[in-house]
């Protein structure tokens, strides 16, 4: 077994920042219409925008550059995951008007920051998403903005409004921080579908939502609140929020609680930990479990603790992911009604207007799939919208992909998977050609868990 190197990885991720402004490149010389129109592109509503021709718009032609950035993309993707590159463009970067400042990339230090990318050779279509966990816009830039770009579409990533460890002190209210990522992807797709048109000459004829995680979550809404908005989605372990729960505000004390002696592994059980797991709990425990469980805490319910966090989650990595002891005994179902309203503010419901593919990993230790995507297509169902859903059961997958480096002969990353989703949920809207349906997918034929991954073969639910 190789050594677990997560926690430092975490650390970097938690603390790391991008300072200094990026220096528009200079129009190269290029194919006929390279980065044509670009001085007739303007975002609206932006505060600020800086636009510039590149040769490359995907992480292979931008490294190095301040037009994306590695440390915040790290420990999403395996790190053989096969790239594209070679996609010459426009990039936009820049922010709305937004009263917090957590996020310093190009040394703005103002919240609220997106990029758009427009590439020459255009297939029609635009891509929105929204950054998982706590990272910023150029936290999917190789997992989702570089395949994407070579297949045509633009692309448009918000960093939604608040990132970083201390993203629940941003609004008035509990819920605001968290309300106001829909509110920022929402934007952000009105005001991308128009600068697709400034580009090229006329709106997207597909607009498609997609994300991990925290962006998976805003896929699931934006399907449930604005259909007309979107073509479909593709939700890679979107986080669930509803007011009585499931939540990982339920899953997770018990994780803190076994940290600190006081639940054992059929508790963990209990509450959607996947049996066959255990492997992956020492590195949740130290990287993951104590610094979400307290930060979304805060967010929805400060008054149960509010010396911990306090007004910051910390300024080193230890004192980031430390626990809270006093998680350890959170129990969400009997906090006053406040809390739950609050996290009603942004409950799901499971009442998508378009298409949506979900996949997850049957050994996520963070959203365990059993308390998340499990609950999510019943709720789905319950909804009648069964026939515009379908979902995937990754086996081997887990919350992040990173993890296969160190357990390569337990794990498998979910992003060869994801692929395949995001081809056939374009197959299934513009060609009118039905997904497989929902099913467990196994390991490729080929055993290429890196680079394949065919969403016909495996063991379909209920079979």
């Amino acid at each position: 077994m190789r050594p677990i190197r997560g926690v430092p990885l975490v650390a970097a991720l938690l603390l790391a920042a991008v300072v200094g402004g990026p220096t528009p490149a200079a129009a190269g010389a290029g194919a006929e219409g390279h980065c044509a129109r670009q001085g007739h592109v303007r975002v609206p509503g932006a505060a600020l925008q800086q636009s510039a021709c590149l040769a490359d718009l995907t992480t292979t032609g931008l490294a190095g550059t301040p037009y994306t950035d590695p440390a915040d993309q790290a420990g999403l993707t395996a790190r053989d995951t096969p790239v594209p590159s070679g996609v010459p463009g426009v990039q936009v970067d820049g922010y709305f008007p937004d009263s917090s400042h957590f996020n310093t990339t190009h040394g703005w230090a103002h919240d609220a920051q997106f990029v758009i990318r427009l590439p020459d050779r255009w297939n029609g279509g635009l891509v929105v998403t929204g950054a998982p966990g706590t990272r910023k816009q150029y936290a999917t830039d190789k997992a989702i903005s570089d395949r994407v770009l070579a297949q045509g579409y633009a692309y448009a990533a918000t960093d939604k409004g608040n990132n970083g460890v201390d993203f629940y002190r941003d609004g008035v209210r509990p819920g605001d921080a968290v309300a106001e990522w829909n509110t920022r992807t929402t934007q952000l797709t009105r005001a991308a579908r128009r600068v697709v048109a400034q580009r090229y000459g006329h709106a997207p004829r597909r607009t498609y939502v997609t994300g991990i995680s925290n962006g998976g979550y805003l896929t699931r809404w934006q399907l449930e609140n604005h259909p007309e908005l979107y073509d479909g989605g593709v939700d890679w372990e979107g986080a669930l929020w509803t007011a009585d729960g499931p939540s990982l505000l339920t899953s997770l004390p018990t994780a803190v609680a076994r940290t600190y002696g006081g639940a054992r592994d059929e508790d963990l059980y209990a509450v959607g930990f996947a049996r066959g797991s255990e492997f992956l709990w020492p590195y949740h425990e130290k990287a993951y479990w104590g610094v979400t469980q307290k930060i979304y805490r805060a967010e929805f319910d400060p008054g149960y603790d509010p010396a911990c966090p306090g007004p910051s989650a910390g300024t080193t990595a230890e004192q980031i992911l430390a626990p809270c002891p006093s998680d350890a005994h959170y129990d969400y179902a009997s906090r006053p009604a406040a809390v739950h309203r609050a996290v009603a503010r942004v409950a799901l419901t499971g009442r998508i207007g378009r298409p949506l593919i979900t996949l997850h990993g049957d050994l996520d230790t963070l959203l365990p799939q059993s308390a998340d995507s499990d609950v999510y297509a019943r709720m789905v169902d319950a909804r009648g919208r069964g026939t515009l859903h379908r979902y995937y059961t990754v086996a081997g997958g887990t919350h992040v992909d990173g993890l296969y480096d160190t357990y390569p002969d337990r794990l498998r990353p979910i992003l060869p998977c994801y692929r395949s989703a995001f081809d056939a949920l374009v197959a299934w809207v513009e060609h009118g050609t039905p997904p497989p349906a929902d099913r467990t997918l196994g390991r490729p034929a080929d055993g290429d868990v890196v680079g394949s991954c065919t969403l016909d073969d495996g063991l379909r639910s209920g079979s």
